[in-house]
């Protein structure tokens, strides 16, 4: 798998709202804003909660790869970042994830826990190297 630079990891951490985007085996798109996007302490894993999936799940069930993408006007660089899914609803990870998420509502249902291993990163940046993967 893929570890995330010391950049990557603070323009991850000035994030608030991640955009995720899953597609299905067929190809159709689909693109959605998460809250609770997590870089674990391996700096190759990212928890993301499914409160409120529906075509996301669908998708990561049909075709387990996605990508998340960090850039704002507070964060430097643009990255990409591409990996591979594991959906949890039980055991250890999922467990820790429910807790961490309760705590900030009881209004999130915390359904499943998508666990992303990182597998590729990408310069979403302008300029010449636009698109070239960095990781």
């Amino acid at each position: 798998m893929v570890k995330l630079t010391a950049e990557m990891k603070e323009a991850f951490a000035g994030m608030r709202i991640f955009p995720f985007a899953t597609a299905s085996k067929s190809g159709d798109p689909n693109v959605v804003p998460i809250g609770f996007c997590k870089l674990q302490e391996d700096d190759e894993t990212i928890w993301i909660a499914d409160n409120y999936f529906y075509k996301t799940r669908k998708n990561l069930d049909e075709n387990p790869r996605g990508a998340i993408y960090l850039w704002g006007p507070e964060i430097k660089g643009c990255y990409q970042i591409k990996g591979d899914f594991e959906i949890k609803t039980e055991g250890e990870e999922y467990e820790k994830m429910y807790k961490m998420v309760k705590s900030m509502g009881d209004k999130y249902p915390a359904k499943a826990l998508a666990l992303m291993k990182i597998t590729e990163v990408y310069q979403c940046k302008s300029g010449d190297e636009a698109g070239t993967q960095l990781l």
